[in-house]
């Protein structure tokens, strides 16, 4: 992460401090070194940066294009070396994404995915998509589930004067065997059922949506 990516981080978290009653558990499960593929379930724009000023490790997003259009949240992105993913990008663009991924997880990076694909704003979650198990698949690094929850009520002109309650809840790593590429993607849909129903725990009932057990 660049010099002036870290001090607007640190600006932000002193910002996030002043209006937002947010608290972070977990952080002692995150091992100090090595790759992992950070799953997070998806409810606001804040979203991003909140996991920046959460997790104890620099993380590195796979994220929508459209993340990087947003002020200030996509220049810190940009800065902290994240890269974009289109929603609708072509077979081989996706196999590029791909291999970036799995170059940065070999460096012994933490890479951050939100597995849903787009943003829930009622805060339930949605099904998501395969990305996150491939690449544990393929790679065989170590998946940390975290469950934001609280980011909804960041709506309206003055949501700041009720200081919304955030919370960010780091659950265990999930280790993967690794397996073959042509891994099919009947194995691909229960890892990701899988990893799915390891943030859904981490969040109330309520919140868990097609992941409730």
């Amino acid at each position: 992460m660049k010099l002036d990516a870290r001090i607007a981080v640190a600006v932000m978290r002193v910002v996030y401090w002043l209006l937002l009653r947010w608290s972070v558990t977990g952080r002692e499960h995150v091992p100090k070194d090595g790759p992992l593929v950070l799953i997070a379930n998806h409810v606001h724009l804040a979203d991003p940066l909140l996991l920046m000023l959460a997790f104890p490790r620099a993380i590195t997003f796979l994220a929508k294009e459209e993340l990087f259009r947003v002020p200030f949240i996509g220049m810190l992105m940009r800065d902290a070396g994240m890269f974009p993913v289109a929603r609708t990008g072509t077979i081989q663009q996706m196999r590029d994404v791909m291999r970036q991924a799995q170059n940065l997880l070999q460096d012994g990076r933490v890479l951050a995915i939100f597995p849903e694909g787009k943003r829930s704003p009622s805060g339930v979650l949605l099904p998501a998509k395969a990305g996150a198990a491939m690449l544990s698949i393929h790679t065989g690094a170590p998946v940390v589930p975290v469950a934001i929850a609280g980011t909804e009520q960041i709506v309206g002109r003055w949501w700041w004067l009720k200081r919304p309650r955030v919370s960010v809840t780091i659950g265990t790593p999930l280790h993967i065997e690794r397996a073959s590429k042509h891994a099919g993607r009947s194995e691909s849909a229960r890892l990701t059922t899988q990893l799915m129903l390891s943030i859904a725990r981490l969040l109330p009932p309520e919140r868990r949506g097609p992941y409730a057990d």
